[in-house]
């Protein structure tokens, strides 16, 4: 069985970003638009306990753990700046870089040691974890929503409906230039842990899946379907899906909707394999543990209701434990 916990935090405006560290299953890094990036034992007590708080100057909009161990972090957000944080000592070491405009995404490709940043100022920054120093700048089409990184690939969704795959060892040209597959605004992309492809969504109720290997064969397996819709009346009342997480083991992955809705979904199967309604508010971000035990899911009142300012008691922070086999595909037993 499942169970659904609250975590207990001072988080005062909307979380946007949540991530578990890679060598802690119950270490959980969260970035907030109330301007810190805060560290959280989930499972310290019976609320979980805030281990870290470090204080930006201004809000944050992506953050993520820049090594293995768990003590290193990157990230970005309205100030236009590419932060590194040692979070043993509880402090900003560097800034890597400086866009031009807000950080929307960061990520970090373990393989390579290379840190990235996309801003809205349609540039990419590559940045070497090892010499915390800038190693290159791209500029691209358009405005940048979201990256990820598996292996040596790096998935990059822009507003346009475009998406740029690179080989992070050779950037001055992408690998593909792909239009989406939604019709809609991209709101997030993640890579499948495989490292075959990729699951993108919109903010009109659709996921895709996609595959890396430009063969006629593999590009058939692509396929998109409709989420996150509800009833109402004799309409459905489409939302944004704004968060993706993978399982790191089995590959299934979540999706969280502006419904407050959690799915959990076999993409090979083409299947749903769970819903986890009734989240107070919108999901903003979701996280797999390292061990796939655990997902992190952070319930704010999304901007898409118009409100200026999320009051705190609708700003929360779950942790799902999962069941045995809750995430695994039918066709492995």
């Amino acid at each position: 069985m499942s169970n659904n916990f609250e975590i207990s935090t001072t988080i005062s405006d909307a979380i946007s970003s949540v991530n578990y560290s890679p060598s802690a299953s119950t270490t959980l890094l969260v970035s907030s638009w109330d301007q810190t990036l805060r560290l959280i034992d989930t499972h310290a007590g019976t609320s979980g306990r805030e281990l870290v708080q470090i204080d930006s100057s201004a809000p944050i909009l992506d953050a993520c753990f820049a090594g293995q161990d768990g003590t290193k972090a990157v990230a970005g957000g309205l100030d236009q700046g590419v932060k590194y944080f040692d979070l043993s000592r509880s402090t900003q070491t560097a800034t890597l870089s400086t866009h031009s405009s807000a950080v929307k995404s960061v990520a970090y490709n373990d393989d390579l040691s290379t840190i990235i940043s996309g801003s809205w100022d349609r540039s990419l920054h590559l940045h070497d974890a090892r010499t915390s120093s800038q190693t290159s700048s791209h500029t691209l089409p358009h405005k940048i929503f979201s990256l990820s990184t598996i292996t040596n690939k790096l998935v990059v969704a822009m507003a346009s409906r475009s998406i740029h795959i690179y080989d992070l060892r050779a950037m001055a040209e992408p690998l593909q230039r792909r239009e989406s597959s939604l019709k809609f605004m991209t709101r997030t992309v993640r890579c499948m842990p495989n490292g075959e492809g990729y699951a993108s969504s919109s903010i009109e109720g659709r996921v895709a899946v996609e595959f890396f290997d430009p063969s006629k064969e593999s590009q058939s397996r692509k396929y998109a379907f409709k989420c996150h819709r509800q009833p109402e009346g004799d309409v459905d009342v489409v939302y944004p899906v704004n968060a993706l997480a993978f399982h790191p083991t089995y590959g299934t992955f979540a999706s969280g909707g502006g419904d407050g809705v959690v799915a959990l979904w076999d993409g090979v199967a083409k299947r749903r394999l769970k819903q986890y309604p009734g989240y107070p508010a919108s999901i903003a971000a979701m996280g797999f543990s390292n061990n796939g035990k655990y997902l992190a899911v952070a319930s704010c009142n999304g901007f898409e209701d118009g409100k200026e300012t999320v009051p705190s008691p609708e700003n929360k922070l779950f942790v799902r434990e999962m069941g045995e086999n809750e995430a695994k595909p039918k066709n492995m037993g």
